[in-house]
């Protein structure tokens, strides 16, 4: 008998690597933005890990490495694992490459593919001077890979993600920090992020705790939040400024109202069963028909990344790419 549970407010982690059978190189660590559960092909994530404690990504490094040598593999390898608290879970391992290589190569500057394809032809990891023996690649940036989708291009269509993959494409945006890589990632996926104005907020029981800091981050740099009913009783108890108005069912004006006269330029919803995805459909497609900046998901995992968007768009100029190493 197979018992499957589903890991509530845990963060995803991939790993790719290169094994000569021997010695492993661990090329790229990346900690997904996307709540775990959400395809690794839809998710962001970033290189390197931008809120994992060291020690967990060291361990991580470590179990990579013995898996490596327990499997036999020669070429490379991508880990999936999903870290709860300080628990790490081990989710799939496949001895091969992966989408997210040609990622890493880039944030590295190292051509990984081609390094693992000499391994496979006999040449060992030792002689690329490489960060072997338990030694991890450093970065003196940060990478961050967005994922692009085709939604405009299909009516009717929801935006929720899981773990089916919808992308069609993918961006990078580079910097010396993760805000601001994060920021870029998202202009060249085709966001358009708000200086000012307002924000919408309606989120599942399980995720207000959650959001409450990010609310709290938005309200600071002088955003207006509107807030559907129990949102905004939840927020209002954390002592913040907020405007309740109607879901759509509950008569007009209603958020739609408000979003198509303008008034939003920020959304984060998040639902969890069939009938609020149905009933929250309408707010988040006219979202996407008028190209309204959007979040689906905000568990802890997630909790940065509003605050982040809203902090860079409103505060902070992007800095120019660093230098990284030629991929000779």
């Amino acid at each position: 008998m197979l018992i499957d549970s589903y890991l509530r407010e845990a963060v995803e982690v991939d790993v790719d690597a290169v094994a000569d059978g021997h010695d492993v190189y661990i090329a790229g660590v990346m900690e997904h933005i996307e709540e775990a559960g959400i395809h690794s092909g839809d998710s962001a994530c970033s290189l390197p890990p931008y809120s994992l404690a060291t020690k967990i990504v060291e361990e991580i490094g470590r179990q990579t490495e013995q898996l490596a040598r327990a499997l036999g593999v020669v070429g490379l390898m991508n880990v999936q694992f999903a870290v709860r608290g300080e628990e790490i879970f081990i989710l799939e391992v496949n001895p091969r490459a992966s989408r997210t290589v040609p990622f890493v190569a880039k944030a590295s500057g190292l051509p990984i593919a081609k390094i693992a394809a000499r391994v496979m032809a006999g040449e060992k990891l030792a002689g690329f001077n490489l960060p072997l023996g338990g030694r991890k690649a450093e970065f003196k940036h940060v990478a961050v890979k967005e994922a692009v989708f085709p939604f405009a291009r299909f009516p009717g269509v929801d935006v929720m993600l899981g773990p089916e993959m919808r992308s069609t494409g993918e961006v990078m945006g580079l910097d010396r920090d993760f805000a601001r890589a994060f920021l870029k990632a998202q202009l060249g996926a085709g966001v358009t992020l708000p200086q000012s104005g307002t924000v919408f907020i309606s989120v599942k029981d399980d995720d207000k705790k959650a959001i409450t800091p990010v609310a709290r981050a938005i309200a600071a740099l002088g955003f207006r939040i509107l807030a559907t009913g129990g949102t905004a009783r939840h927020l209002k108890e954390q002592g913040l400024e907020i405007e309740t108005i109607k879901k759509v069912r509950e008569g007009r004006p209603h958020i739609v109202d408000a979003m198509k006269s303008g008034e939003v330029q920020l959304v984060f919803n998040t639902t969890e069963d069939a009938k609020a995805i149905s009933v929250s459909f309408e707010p988040r497609r006219t979202a996407l028909r008028r190209s309204t900046a959007s979040s689906s998901s905000a568990t802890t995992s997630l909790a940065p990344r509003p605050s982040t968007i809203a902090a860079c768009s409103a505060t902070a100029k992007p800095h120019p790419p660093p230098e990284w190493r030629r991929c000779d």
